[in-house]
């Protein structure tokens, strides 16, 4: 029995890592979703092998009350689902600043998170453009004046221009 796991597991290792990966060398784009504010982010997205990359986005908020910056870096792994569909999971960490205006509390500070990703992205064959969709769980240290649970689901929308 030992014997058959240990064979299903070889050859499902092998079905992943047979299949052809689309990762770009580099990509460059926006980053698009809500995390209380930081709506938008520019993304780049650098390959570093066949089948990971490294993503950092430099996200802002600029309000009438709250203005906010994260710079945040990911470890993804990438795995071809077919033809230009590929799902992707990654582990990181950023660190931000934020400032609140004077009427509704005047408070500053900084933050520090660590982060999760899980997404589906779709490469075009015919234009070098990837949209992709992903659910990014950040949890934030040093931040009790920032968020009262230290925690941040950031659902995002992306869409990056390809190149080598």
């Amino acid at each position: 029995m030992k014997k058959v796991i240990l064979s299903a597991f070889m050859l499902l290792g092998l079905a992943f890592s047979a299949q052809a990966q689309d990762i770009s060398k580099n990509a460059l784009g926006l980053r698009l979703g809500d995390n209380d504010g930081f709506g938008g982010e520019l993304s780049y997205q650098r390959g570093l092998g066949d089948n990971n990359r490294l993503e950092l986005d430099l996200g802002w908020r600029n309000s009438k009350h709250v203005d906010a910056f994260k710079l945040t870096g990911l470890y993804q792994w990438v795995w071809n689902i077919e033809g230009g569909f590929n799902w992707y999971a990654g582990v990181g960490g950023g660190i931000g600043s934020w400032s609140v205006d004077k009427e509704y509390g005047d408070g500053s500070g900084t933050i520090l998170f660590v982060a999760g990703d899980l997404g589906i992205e779709y490469n075009f064959k015919e234009a070098p453009i990837q949209l992709s969709l992903d659910i990014r769980p950040e949890l934030y240290f040093n931040s009790d004046d920032y968020r009262s649970d230290n925690f941040g689901p950031d659902i995002a929308l992306g869409i990056r221009y390809r190149f080598n």
